[in-house]
């Protein structure tokens, strides 16, 4: 299935349905957008990042939008926020493989691993 992303708000206990993401490639410091997207009802991308035939072996970033999806979910969050941005690098080394890139987010807290 290539790269795929799961998003999950901890403090409402549901998915982030709404929260925006970007997707990067990268190379040391430089990051390339690959794409921008919206997380469905179920807090999941429409369909696979890449499959596994376009997914490479290399380095990529996932930015979410924290801040901004709390505070279209109404949560009055301190200024400045105290997470805004989260950001994810990560590395592909199998294209074989499956890479599932989750995320539990609160406004105060995140979690990820490698998933199934």
């Amino acid at each position: 299935m290539g790269l795929s992303t799961h998003v999950l708000d901890t403090m409402h206990g549901g998915p982030a349905a709404g929260m925006e993401v970007a997707l990067y490639t990268t190379q040391g410091d430089a990051a390339t957008l690959v794409k921008r997207f919206t997380l469905n009802s179920d807090g999941r991308s429409d369909g696979p990042l890449y499959d596994n035939h376009s997914l490479k072996v290399g380095t990529y970033r996932l930015v979410f939008d924290v801040a901004g999806y709390f505070k279209a979910c109404g949560v009055k969050l301190p200024e400045p926020n105290f997470l805004n941005k989260v950001s994810l690098d990560f590395g592909v080394a199998h294209t074989d493989q499956h890479y599932h890139v989750p995320l539990l987010v609160s406004p105060w807290s995140y979690s990820t691993y490698r998933g199934s």
